[in-house]
């Protein structure tokens, strides 16, 4: 029913495994490489039709020097910076406390309730672009770095809801038991018994939301206007041309903009596996 270990196949398997991984992941990250080698390419290559052969010169400072001077993109991602952090507080903080709720308590709406969360992860977010931009205007949060940082956690807080009541499931109960036994409050239980447990599933939600906030664009463009708080996925459009798009400067814009999020990741990738894996096999 599952695959076989690639060490109990026959040997030609593991060979042909061995030389297809390396091709494999050559294709997944040529995409990448493309716009590494554009970042450091020169306009001149790209006016000439040079889009794939090497560079001619070396322009790298020259092009990741202009992403700043030609545009607001520090203002980008110090804007990215207020909207992700907040959120990542907000949504992992609020799913902490439903999901120790959810899992822990027992009471008749638990599962609906439960389900509720569940079920908010399979909405298409586009169809709500409309009664969200309205919401936003009604609330007086809209083109506003206040009014991302809700919705976000709004919207996030489904998925890692559900993430954290699968991890405090497969949490000892009896600890749990145990300290109800003795008078500790609800409280003091979430805040010293199990809050401590759930270090490696915050981890690595944090590592996630980050991510799913830090490269949204969709909501970005929806919901912001103005440079002031335009975060640096929709700024990228910024460094476009009125009539010719400045792909040199683009690539090397989203190479700037990518880093955050895999620094995040190399970071805390300890904690970021271990949580993860705890989190998908327990519940």
């Amino acid at each position: 029913m599952f695959p076989m270990a690639i060490q109990k196949q026959a040997p030609w398997v593991g060979i042909v495994y061995q030389l297809m991984l390396p091709v494999a992941l050559i294709l997944w990250l040529f995409p990448l490489i493309g716009v590494a080698v554009t970042s450091v390419r020169p306009e001149s290559d790209l006016a000439a039709g040079n889009y794939f052969g090497w560079p001619s010169r070396f322009a790298g400072f020259e092009n990741y020097g202009a992403v700043f001077t030609q545009s607001p993109m520090g203002q980008f991602i110090l804007n990215s910076f207020k909207i992700t952090i907040p959120t990542v507080i907000g949504a992992v903080g609020l799913s902490c406390l439903s999901g120790f709720a959810l899992a822990t308590y027992k009471f008749k709406a638990n599962l609906w309730l439960f389900f509720l969360f569940v079920a908010g992860n399979f909405v298409p977010f586009q169809i709500l672009m409309v009664p969200v931009r309205q919401l936003s205007l009604n609330m007086n949060v809209y083109d506003s770095i206040l009014g991302l940082v809700l919705f976000h956690t709004a919207f996030q807080t489904g998925f890692c809801t559900l993430f954290m009541r699968n991890f405090i499931k497969g949490l000892p109960f009896a600890l749990i038991e145990s300290a109800r036994v003795e008078g500790v409050s609800e409280f003091r239980i979430f805040w010293h018994i199990v809050l401590p447990l759930m270090r490696p599933a915050i981890a690595a939600l944090s590592v996630l939301i980050f991510t799913f906030v830090w490269n949204d664009y969709f909501w970005a463009t929806v919901m912001v206007q103005g440079q002031h708080a335009m975060p640096v996925t929709a700024g990228l459009k910024a460094l476009n041309g009125q009539y010719v798009a400045a792909w040199h400067l683009i690539s090397a814009a989203s190479i700037i903009a990518a880093l955050p999020p895999v620094l995040m990741f190399f970071l805390m990738q300890r904690h970021f596996i271990a949580g993860l894996t705890l989190g998908a096999t327990k519940g």
